[in-house]
Parts: structure tokens; C-alpha cells; sequence
């Protein structure tokens, strides 16, 4: 009896424990299954390079090969002056701009006193003078000077309808207003001696104020100046008469860029931009815009 009862308390106690582990298994939740692994991402693409810039298109001037300053006193209009910017302007500043552009160089222009052009060339505060500076013996002494750019002929004012349209012989023993210790002074001097009445004037400006009020009957001097005159209100009585008048021991050579003795290249290349510019007709358009007859 005691085996039986043995026996069956071990098969209850093996019944209970299986049935443990079937409600263990009941209670428990599904393991959710795992998702099968990703493949690695492909690796990001480079950024897009920017579009190149357009090219920008040719100049059709060369780059400038070097710089250099011109310098004017731009107080004697129509060949130097101050525009409404205040920048050196006229004839010459043209003339300068030209030779510039062949010679290949960046240039700038600058205004100084007349007193201060010789000096401030000397010490290299610029590198050219283009002031309407006259050729004389005492500046070839201190500077170097390029060909001549322009030469203003000596010549006669009188009144509209004169009869002096013609040789300077037509004057003589007429009154011919001169500005003294001048080189048409000299000149006329030389010319006329005693078949002529020449009355001396302080400046040019006294000796037409003459010829205007009828105290002369002509007027010896610069044409351009002359010229200039005559196309103000108190010139209209007048107009340039008779030849031109060159004469290089009295009237001088004409008027040169200045420039240092040791600068003899750049002297050289500006000689030869004007010869240039003389021989393609350049120069004869620059000077139409300022004066109905050339000066060169």
C-alpha cells in the first residue's frame, strides 16, 4: 500500500510540473521575427562643380606695359584746361591720350602750377610736361624735349574786309599793334624796321582792344590766340589775314613734351606715336575739333 501511494503522488507532481510549462509557454509573448539586414547605402554622390563663368571677351587694346603721369598747368584753353570734373582736358590732354594708347601705357594726367611743371619733372613728381611748353635753348639745358607736337604760326588781325589779304607788304606803312619784348615783337622788328608804325601793347589783350576801338589797323601775334579772339563777342569785327608767318630765329621751333634727359625710351616712343599719328591722319582729327587750320 505504502509503494501505491508513493507511485501516485509522483505521477501528480510529474503531471503538475508539465502542465507549469505548457501555461510558462501559453503566457509567454511571440518573439516578433527579425527583419533581414539592410544593405549598406551607396555612398552620397559629390557635389555638382559650378558652371565655369562665361569668358570675358578680348580688349581690343593690349594691356598697359607700364604708367606714367602727365602733368599740365590746364590753364590755357583750348589746349589745357580743367573740364567740369576738374580733370586736365583740351587739345594737348588729347593729343597725350593718343600717344598713351600706342606707346601701351596707363597714363594719368595731373594740373600744376606753371612755376612748378620744370621742377616737379626734375624731382619725379610726373613723368611728361605737355603745357603748351615752347622749345628754348635754356629748357633743352634742364630737360629733355620730344619732336615738336604743334607750332602756332605768327599772324595778322584786322578789321572783316581789309585790304590786307595778302603778303605782309600790304602793311607797311600801316599801325600794327604788337605785345612787347615779345617774339613777334622781334619779328616784326626785323620785318617792318621803319616801313611800318608799330605800337607796343603790354599783353596781347591791350593790342586787340586797340584794333577793336579802330587805334590800329592790324594786330601781329599768335594765330591760334588771335583766332581764339575773334570768335568772342568783342572779336567779330576782326579775322586772321595774310600768311602765316614761320620764322625759327624769332618765332621759335614750336612746342615739345618735356620730359627727364635719362627717360631717353620714353622720349623715343613718344616721338614716335606723334609721327604716327600725324602720318594716319590721326592727328589732323584731334586738331579739326579745336581749330579750322592744322598746327603742325
Amino acid at each position: 500500500m505504502r509503494f501505491w501511494a508513493i507511485f501516485l503522488a509522483f505521477v501528480a507532481m510529474a503531471n503538475m510540473a508539465g502542465a507549469g510549462v505548457a501555461l510558462a509557454q501559453q503566457q509567454t509573448p511571440p518573439q516578433p521575427q527579425q527583419a533581414p539586414p539592410k544593405p549598406p547605402a551607396k555612398p552620397a554622390a559629390p557635389p555638382a562643380k559650378p558652371a565655369a563663368a562665361p569668358a570675358k571677351p578680348a580688349s581690343k587694346f593690349p594691356p598697359p606695359a607700364f604708367k606714367i603721369t602727365v602733368a599740365t598747368e590746364a590753364g590755357y584753353p583750348p589746349f589745357n584746361y580743367l573740364d567740369r570734373k576738374g580733370m586736365p582736358a583740351g587739345f594737348e590732354m588729347e593729343l597725350a591720350q593718343e600717344a598713351c594708347q600706342r606707346i601701351k601705357a596707363e597714363c594719368e594726367f595731373a594740373a600744376f602750377k606753371w612755376d612748378d611743371l620744370i621742377p616737379g619733372l626734375i624731382e619725379k613728381k610726373f613723368d611728361v610736361i605737355m603745357s603748351s611748353m615752347e622749345v628754348t635753348s635754356e629748357r633743352r639745358k634742364r630737360m629733355g624735349l620730344s619732336r615738336r607736337y604743334y607750332l602756332s604760326p605768327g599772324a595778322f588781325i584786322a578789321a572783316k574786309g581789309a585790304p590786307f589779304d595778302g603778303p605782309p607788304s600790304l602793311l607797311r606803312n600801316k599801325r600794327i599793334g604788337i605785345q612787347k619784348d615779345s617774339t613777334h615783337a622781334d619779328w616784326a622788328d626785323k620785318s617792318f624796321r621803319r616801313s611800318a608804325q608799330l605800337k607796343r601793347y603790354n599783353t596781347i589783350a591791350e593790342a586787340l582792344d586797340a584794333l577793336a576801338k579802330n587805334e590800329v589797323d592790324a594786330v601781329f601775334g599768335d594765330k591760334a590766340q588771335l583766332w581764339l579772339w575773334s570768335q568772342k563777342p568783342e572779336g567779330k569785327c576782326c579775322e586772321i589775314v595774310g600768311q602765316d608767318i614761320k620764322d625759327n630765329q624769332t618765332l621759335g621751333l614750336g612746342v615739345s613734351a618735356g620730359l627727364r634727359k635719362e627717360d631717353q625710351k620714353l622720349r623715343d616712343a613718344l616721338n614716335k606715336a606723334f609721327g604716327e599719328m600725324v602720318s594716319d591722319g590721326t592727328y589732323k582729327k584731334i586738331n579739326d575739333k579745336y581749330f579750322p587750320f592744322p598746327l603742325n
